[in-house]
C-alpha cells in the first residue's frame, strides 16, 4: 500500500507540470493580441487567427498556433513598411489571412507530426488590407492584396537561413517594394 500512496501524488505532480505553460504563446488563447501596440506611422492588426489558413489547414493546428510567429511577422511588416513609406504618410495594415511556407504532414508518421515540411508546393501566402494616408489625412492608396512567393525556394536573395520566418519576410519585403515604392524617387 505504501507504493500506491507515493504514486498518486507523483502522478498528480506530473499531470500539473504537463498543464503548466511551456513559455510558448498560443495565438488562439482568449487574451492573445489582435494588433501591435501603436507606435510610429505604421499600424499592424490582424483578423482572428483561428480563421487563418495556417491554422485551419496546417495538418497540426496546435503546433501552427504556438509561438509568437504572427507577432514577429507583424513587427517585421511595421519595421519594413516604415522604411518604405514616404515621410509624413501613415499606413494601416490588417493581415486577413496567412499560410506560412511549408506544412505539417501528419501522414509522415507520429515522429514527424511536429515537423514543418518545406516543399515548393507549399509557398507562403498572405492576404493584407491596407490604407495609406498622406500628412494631411487624405487617402493616397487603399486596397486588399493577396501576396505570395511561388519561387520561395529558388529565390537566390541572401537571407538569414536560421530564421524560421525567412520565406514570409522575403515575401513581405517584395510586396512592400512593389506596392509602396516612391515613383518620383524610383524606389
Amino acid at each position: 500500500m505504501r507504493g500506491k500512496t507515493f504514486v498518486l501524488p507523483f502522478a498528480l505532480v506530473l499531470a500539473l507540470a504537463g498543464c503548466a505553460s511551456t513559455g510558448n504563446a498560443n495565438m488562439l488563447s482568449a487574451g492573445a493580441p489582435l494588433a501591435l501596440p501603436a507606435s510610429g506611422p505604421v499600424s499592424v492588426a490582424w483578423a482572428d487567427p483561428a480563421t487563418f489558413t495556417e491554422i485551419k489547414a496546417s495538418g497540426n493546428r496546435q503546433a501552427a498556433a504556438e509561438g509568437e510567429w504572427l507577432v514577429q511577422l507583424a513587427q517585421y511588416m511595421r519595421k519594413q513598411a516604415t522604411k518604405t513609406l514616404p515621410a509624413g504618410d501613415r499606413l494601416e495594415l490588417t493581415i486577413l489571412d496567412i499560410q506560412r511556407a511549408g506544412r505539417y504532414e501528419p501522414w509522415q508518421g507520429v515522429e514527424r507530426q511536429g515537423v514543418r515540411m518545406i516543399r515548393d508546393i507549399y509557398p507562403p501566402r498572405m492576404t493584407v488590407k491596407y490604407r495609406q494616408t498622406d500628412a494631411g489625412g487624405v487617402v493616397v492608396a487603399e486596397g486588399e492584396r493577396k501576396i505570395t512567393d511561388p519561387a520561395f525556394l529558388t529565390n537566390a536573395a541572401p537571407f538569414n537561413d536560421s530564421d524560421p520566418l525567412r520565406y514570409e519576410k522575403r515575401m513581405i519585403d517584395s510586396w512592400l517594394r512593389r506596392e509602396f515604392r516612391d515613383p518620383v524617387a524610383g524606389r
